[in-house]
């Protein structure tokens, strides 16, 4: 996410009046602290995400607010940032770069919108196509560090759920390979296949990530959104990297994502059969020019990124998919 206007009232055309909320976070505040500016953060899609500056007698230090406003995501905001803000006490404990939680109203019960505070981490989200492949890398290495997080059987988050059904793909109205599309669509009609289960992000892709520094010395620096943490097959996270890999510099990243898991010393399904479901049941959420990722990426800066392109890229990930495992 980067920076945007000053966010106090009137910040942007998107700001909503935020006076309770702030009046909530500085009552979080340590003794002397204030609120000294406020700026939103581009390319969150489901959030209002707003980076607070805090100033008082030992320094200044930045914390970031989530705010749901849709309505769609009100409705559900209860128990997605309940989820999130056990997620961040658990990940408190781990290697894991999260952020540290401040408080949680899950239930907008003090807040103008349900809302999560917490720390703010280093680094940017970086999605241009210069160094994508040693990025990939390193997403491969912090997303198998993600799955071998122990957790107790009380503890673990909900086990995964599907974002896409046969009855719910939406295939581009004119593509020229529908029958790539009906073939994908049947092989999602099975079960699931039979897997071992782990901690899952669940929705850990480059704009969820943040990296610092260049070259030999670009690292990791933090992960974010943990609102979808599941419990579930490790293919599933692999699969929704893999594909946000693919619509951001082409299939060819995609379809080498696995292999960087597999050689950071993760496990996957040995089937291929089970690589192609799973790998599809992610893909097809997309469908059909995968706006809901793409909108935030133009944000911060890949405007290259058309429906047209990214319905492409859609297809001829699928198609490589099919040319490997199927």
């Amino acid at each position: 996410m980067i920076k945007g206007e000053d966010g106090r009232a009137g910040d942007d055309r998107e700001a909503h009046d935020w006076s309770a909320t702030r009046s909530w976070v500085e009552k979080r505040l340590a003794d002397g602290e204030r609120i000294e500016g406020a700026e939103r953060l581009r390319g969150g899609w489901t959030s209002h995400m707003r980076s607070l500056r805090i100033s008082g007698p030992d320094g200044r230090r930045v914390l970031v607010l989530r705010s749901f406003e849709k309505p769609f995501y009100v409705r559900h905001a209860d128990g997605l940032l309940s989820r999130e803000a056990a997620i961040l006490r658990l990940l408190g404990e781990t290697s894991v770069p999260a952020a540290v939680l401040v408080d949680v109203d899950s239930a907008g019960t003090c807040c103008d919108y349900p809302s999560l505070l917490m720390s703010s981490l280093p680094g940017s989200v970086r999605l241009d196509d210069r160094g994508a492949e040693r990025r990939a890398d390193l997403l491969a290495a912090q997303l198998l560090r993600i799955h071998q997080i122990r957790v107790s059987a009380e503890a673990r988050p909900r086990t995964w759920q599907a974002w896409t059904s046969p009855e719910r793909v939406t295939p581009p109205e004119s593509t020229p390979r529908p029958e790539l599309w009906q073939r994908a669509v049947d092989v999602i009609r099975q079960d699931p296949p039979d897997h071992r289960s782990c901690f899952l992000h669940r929705d850990f892709h480059p704009g969820n990530v943040l990296f610092e520094g260049d070259g030999n010395d670009l690292r990791l620096s933090g992960v974010v959104d943990w609102v979808e943490t599941s419990w579930g097959p490790a293919d599933l996270d692999v699969a929704h990297c893999s594909t946000a890999l693919a619509l951001l510099h082409g299939a060819s990243l995609g379809m080498s994502f696995a292999d960087r898991y597999l050689a950071a010393g993760g496990r996957l399904a040995e089937r291929r059969s089970a690589h192609l479901y799973w790998r599809l049941i992610d893909a097809l959420a997309f469908a059909p020019d995968a706006e809901k990722v793409a909108v935030p990426w133009r944000e911060l800066g890949r405007t290259d990124l058309t429906p047209a392109l990214l319905t492409s890229r859609l297809e001829n990930y699928m198609a490589a998919l099919f040319e490997r495992y199927a």
